[in-house]
């Protein structure tokens, strides 16, 4: 941060509004994970896809943002969707299902948080702030949830990998969020499922079955359909 000038923004690390927001992403970080050990990549993902359906309810909820008959519907496909993706039985849904899903509501609440940060709050700023928030939050939940483990050097070199990839995807998304409209933004967001199908696929030999993949598309659609008509909206707007 000295390096990169942010000196005197040094203290913004630990602002109210900065903590608040990067306290959901650890709660959102802890769930995916978890879910992720134990689901396909793809499935976990694409549950996670949610996350803008739920903002747009909790902004409309919190902040009296009207929805429309239209786009109500196409977030009840969507969660048609995930259910799909989650596929309850008679004994109930998994529990890294709820896991998947907890990410999803946790990180549309990240979201809406986020955009109660100052505009003097530096991108980076909330990015690595971000990064200390999980470091320690997932130690603490390490010390109380599992048995420590030296790992080996190539573990570490795919940690620290990670951890500099985290940094970047937070400043990149925060940014993008913060200078861009929405409706550019979100369709973006999307790809994370094409990515998570492709590197499943590639990587793990994993590939979801077909009412999965089946719910994988509808959650997509319904979410770019949304863009796309929020998108159509504004374009009227302005030439009106």
């Amino acid at each position: 941060l000295l390096m990169l000038g942010y000196a005197r923004q040094i203290p913004l690390l630990f602002e109210r509004k900065v903590l608040r927001r990067n306290l959901f992403e650890l709660l959102a970080i802890l769930c995916y994970v978890v879910a992720l050990a134990n689901m396909q990549i793809a499935d976990s993902t694409a549950l996670g896809q949610i996350t803008p359906l739920i903002v747009l309810v909790g902004s409309s909820m919190l902040f009296g943002e009207r929805i429309g008959a239209t786009r109500m519907a196409l977030i009840g496909l969507g969660f048609v969707g995930a259910l799909m993706v989650a596929q309850p039985t008679m004994q109930g849904i998994s529990v890294y299902a709820l896991l998947a899903l907890g990410n999803a509501a946790f990180a549309a609440v990240r979201d809406i948080a986020g955009r109660k940060v100052g505009a003097e709050v530096p991108g980076m700023i909330v990015a690595i702030s971000a990064v200390l928030v999980v470091l320690v939050g997932s130690g603490a939940a390490h010390l109380v949830s599992e048995q420590w483990v030296m790992p080996e050097g190539r573990h570490l070199l795919l940690i620290a990998g990670a951890g500099l990839f985290l940094i970047f995807g937070h400043f990149f998304i925060f940014m993008a969020y913060r200078v861009g409209p929405t409706s550019a933004v979100a369709p973006f967001y999307y790809c994370f499922t094409v990515w998570a199908v492709i590197s499943g696929l590639l990587v793990f030999g994993q590939f979801p079955n077909a009412l999965a993949v089946c719910g994988i598309l509808l959650v997509m659609a319904s979410g770019l359909v949304i863009v796309s008509l929020d998108e159509r909206k504004r374009r009227l707007a302005m030439v009106a």
